[in-house]
């Protein structure tokens, strides 16, 4: 029996990111961390201003991510933050198939993501596996 052929699918575009945006995801997500709200605050932790919630980006990774694979059942989806999201990014969520094979419970596909702002630097990168019919 053939394996389903998951595509790799085209890029897709995040942004440019707002403070409107942070405001959003914070309000949504109960996370009101001065850090993403307040400039001074975050200037005097270090930062040149305020930053995205981490979740945030890995929230547009994962929607990409659902969106691609549709209704295949996402058994995993692990993810490493790289470096902050700041006002003004446009982010570009990139994904490729690693590999397909057959597992005890099924046809698994292995597949790599990447979340990247403007400049190519990257902002998160994953992996997921997901069902294939």
């Amino acid at each position: 029996m053939e394996l389903a052929v998951l595509r790799d699918p085209p890029p897709f575009r995040f942004g440019p990111i707002t403070r409107h945006d942070l405001v959003r995801y914070a309000g949504a997500s109960g996370d009101f961390n001065p850090l993403h709200y307040d400039d001074e605050f975050a200037r005097s932790a270090g930062l040149a201003g305020v930053m995205a919630h981490g979740m945030f980006s890995a929230g547009l990774l994962g929607s990409f991510l659902v969106s691609w694979v549709e209704d295949r059942h996402v058994r995993r989806f692990r993810l490493r933050f790289r470096s902050p999201v700041w006002p003004g990014d446009t982010l570009q969520a990139t994904g490729a198939v690693a590999r397909t094979h057959r597992a005890e419970d099924g046809a698994v596909a292995e597949l790599v993501l990447k979340l990247a702002r403007q400049d190519g630097s990257e902002v998160v990168t994953a992996t997921a596996e997901v069902e294939c019919p």
